[in-house]
């Protein structure tokens, strides 16, 4: 199928219902099945809603924005029936599938997920890569689309905001204004803006509207560390972000912006990436370095002030972050609708070993709590 660009208005097509439906059909009666046919379409599982707190979303404007306007940043958009591809100053990437802009396909996927609610959420190359009034365009243009959704879905879709963060007072105007839109819960927020690190004064102002606002951010790594030599067998991915999301948390909190807004709440993305497993030596860190020490608390204090997905892929790792955390700090996630998440994200966590309160918080309770659902 020929090429064609993102400004073209997309067809809405059933990408991936015979995928899931294949899965599904495989799944459900089996031993290892999360999910009884009567929960097969987002209703309550052991007595809540399961909630999706990672789930990605591309609004049609928003692509054709980048197609149309974003040249003259060498920016580029474009399509086949099925899929997309994106090309900007600080990401490339595709292809990516077209569900990811039909919302009438997501909410199908979703019920054959068995999740009832979907947190939606933007992704790389997100809008820190043109010039003020371009980046505020998109931006704009995706909370909007979001919003859009969840009033065609009131109960299935809820949004997390993005914001041009390198322009501080439009980013806290966005904020002001986005907030209020229907379905908003929340803030969008990447690892890095552009190799500019999250504890950098130019944010602070926007870090303390968030907490003023009382709105969670759910962190996630858009531009990763390791430059060439993450460049081969996707790495980037595989090893870059679970690191990214790991330094970003540590600017947090060896920066001071968690001790400076003790309301802000923070969800990292992958289970916390690498932070879980190094803690102890961040710790050790604490101890022995004197230019840590302005720090009154051990760094694995400070594993409270965050919340967590289960996109770990491995059921060991899973369990040892519950047992770090607490399972009151961790949500299902799908990193919907990438090859790198969850086709089942309920089935994941039925390998588990949970008590049934436990298993209630992960699947959708905390999550109500943190989105205020």
């Amino acid at each position: 199928m020929a090429d064609r660009d993102c400004e073209h208005l997309l067809s809405r097509r059933q990408v991936l219902q015979a995928g899931f439906a294949t899965i599904a059909a495989g799944a459900i009666g089996g031993p290892a099945d999360a999910l009884s046919r009567s929960q097969a379409r987002g209703e309550e599982v052991q007595g809540v809603r399961p909630v999706d707190i990672h789930a990605h979303y591309f609004p049609e404007m928003f692509l054709n924005l980048i197609a149309e306007e974003g040249k003259r940043f060498n920016a580029a958009c474009r399509r086949t029936e099925k899929e997309f591809f994106l090309e900007t100053p600080v990401f490339s990437g595709g292809p990516i599938s077209n569900s990811m802009i039909d919302v009438k396909q997501r909410v199908a996927d979703m019920d054959q997920q068995g999740v009832a609610v979907q947190a939606i959420s933007l992704t790389a190359p997100m809008a820190n890569w043109g010039d003020a009034e371009f980046d505020n365009k998109l931006v704009q243009a995706w909370n909007n689309e979001a919003s859009a959704a969840h009033k065609a879905y009131p109960t299935r879709l809820v949004s997390l905001l993005t914001l041009p963060m390198h322009h501080p007072d439009r980013a806290i105007d966005e904020l002001n204004r986005a907030s209020k839109l229907p379905g908003t819960r929340g803030v969008y927020m990447p690892t890095s803006i552009n190799n500019q690190d999250l504890d950098d004064p130019v944010f602070e102002a926007i870090w303390a509207r968030i907490a003023n606002l009382d709105l969670p951010v759910f962190l996630h790594p858009v531009q990763t560390v390791g430059g060439e030599r993450l460049k081969p067998f996707h790495f980037s991915n595989l090893l870059g972000n679970p690191f990214d999301t790991a330094i970003a948390a540590c600017h947090l909190i060896f920066g001071g912006v968690l001790d400076r807004h003790p309301k802000l709440r923070v969800s990292l993305s992958h289970g916390g990436g690498a932070l879980p497993i190094v803690i102890g030596r961040l710790d050790r860190g604490w101890q022995v370095h004197p230019e840590i020490r302005h720090m009154e608390q051990p760094p694995s204090a400070y594993l409270q002030r965050f919340t967590y997905d289960t996109i770990v892929h491995s059921k060991a790792i899973m369990e040892f972050v519950i047992k770090e955390v607490g399972a009151e700090r961790v949500m299902i996630g799908s990193d919907y609708c990438y090859s790198m998440g969850y086709d089942r994200p309920i089935e994941f966590l039925e390998q588990i070993d949970l008590t049934s309160a436990q298993r209630r918080m992960i699947l959708g309770g905390t999550a109500a709590s943190v989105l205020k659902l």
